[in-house]
């Protein structure tokens, strides 16, 4: 049964078969939303910058790439360390050709901030995911700081950002809870004289703003009325090159720890994870549905607290996820999804409207690929409902991923205790965010290949 009428190409596809008790320690790649700032802080600061756990995946490579050509030095090293000798704020230089981010949704939005306040042109193109997103809710508040823009129909790639040399501080309140639009209008304010400010009515991830301050930057969050919180950035900083290491990234974690947690006799541990708490909805939901997962060795690195995560085989029921957590765990919904199809009883996941505009509509992707495995489920509005029975759900299915790294290794993970094995017709994908995922998995106990 295929979740896709596409044909899939042989050369791509990647089976999961049912795997005995996985056992170990393992470090997932590192932070994604971490590596592409470091990359980013690190161009425009004063002298030299060093990353140590760096994602190289797809798309911060991307991000890499695109730093180059906005003038700055960025070279990996032997020993995998990367360095950098940025620019100063204000100093990148035009690129002399487009930017193709090719999946990096974050390395798109976040660089159309930071070359806004510049006063030359950046065209920005991708693959065919990434053209197909929308960039309104980051060219909108761009534009009342005076840029330009001119892409396709809907705000979608390619774009040309046409950057002002007179930008202007704003005051702004995020329409919906983004760190990707938080970041932008942030990045945008560093070359702009004042102080430009956001407004979050809901939290959500503070890379930046802990970056900036590692950087150097004059940064206010403040709580205002309401409870919510206003990010105020002093322009035209000095920022200093720093040494940054990159934790694990949580979102990759949540592959293999939720694989322990479904696949009976599983103990793990994985390490170094990032801790932040805006980045730990998963973490805790799990724990709600009676996940055994235990954080050992925390300590901090480079402003982010960090731990270690063991984890066992557990027997997960059923809970009702706030919306208000969404934030926090967007984009580990779809292996969310996939707990909830063995836990006992029901799982609503609320809030998901943010789903529908990842590298595909995963709210959509993660449904048909539960139904095609046999797994009872409905939306309602942007809520995701699943009904689990506690037991393992039949599988057997192949899941058209549509270039969308998250709906593949959700789904690998969910043939891993299946009752039958589950492909995905195009494994390449997973390189965007966690290179050598099947390899790390396959070394626990899986069976992927």
């Amino acid at each position: 049964m295929q979740s896709s009428s596409q044909s899939p190409d042989r050369s791509k596809v990647l089976t999961s078969t049912m795997a005995q008790a996985l056992s170990g320690n393992v470090k997932v790649p590192g932070d994604k939303s971490v590596s592409h700032r470091s990359l980013m802080f690190g161009a425009l600061a004063v002298g030299r910058s060093t990353v140590e756990g760096l994602l190289e995946g797809e798309d911060v490579l991307r991000t890499a790439e695109a730093m180059r050509r906005l003038g700055a030095e960025v070279t990996r090293r032997e020993d995998g360390v990367w360095e950098l000798f940025g620019r100063g704020v204000g100093g990148l230089a035009e690129p002399e050709d487009v930017l193709d981010m090719g999946n990096a949704g974050t390395g798109a939005r976040l660089l159309m901030g930071l070359v806004a306040s510049h006063p030359f042109t950046t065209i920005f193109t991708g693959d065919a995911s990434l053209r197909s997103r929308p960039m309104k809710r980051v060219s909108e508040p761009l534009s009342r700081m005076g840029a330009g823009f001119v892409g396709r129909s809907g705000g979608r790639l390619p774009m040309a950002v046409i950057g002002t040399g007179s930008p202007l501080p704003i005051t702004y309140e995020l329409p919906v809870p983004s760190a990707q639009v938080k970041s932008a209008v942030l990045l945008a304010g560093l070359n702009t004289p004042g102080i430009t400010t956001v407004i979050e009515k809901e939290a959500t991830r503070d890379h930046t703003e802990l970056m900036l301050k590692g950087f150097g930057a004059d940064l206010i969050v403040e709580t205002i009325e309401g409870g919510a919180k206003a990010i105020s950035l002093k322009g035209q900083p000095e920022l200093k090159g720093r040494a940054i290491k990159v934790p694990a990234d949580p979102s990759s974690a949540a592959f293999p720890v939720v694989a322990a947690l479904l696949v009976p006799g599983s103990v793990i541990t994985v390490i170094g994870v990032c801790t932040n708490p805006l980045r730990c909805g998963l973490f805790l939901s799990l724990q709600e549905m009676g996940a055994d997962i235990r954080l050992v060795n925390a300590r901090d690195d480079a402003g982010e607290p960090v731990a270690d995560l063991e984890v066992r085989f557990s027997a997960l029921k059923g809970v009702d996820i706030p919306a208000e957590r969404a934030p926090s765990m967007i984009d580990e919904y779809p292996v969310l999804a996939v707990a909830a199809a063995f836990a006992q009883g029901t799982t609503r996941m609320r809030g998901l409207s943010e789903l529908r505009v990842k590298e595909s509509d995963r709210l959509a992707a993660v449904a048909r690929g539960l139904e095609a495995c046999d797994v009872k489920l409905e939306i309602e509005g942007d809520d995701l409902i699943v009904h689990g029975t506690g037991k393992a759900p039949k599988g057997g299915a192949t899941i058209a991923v549509n270039l969308d790294h998250r709906i593949a290794m959700s789904f690998l993970v969910m043939g891993m205790a299946s009752q039958e094995p589950v492909t995905v017709d195009d494994g390449t994908a997973m390189d965007t965010s966690f290179p050598g995922f099947a390899r790390l998995m396959n070394g626990l106990g899986a069976k992927i290949g």
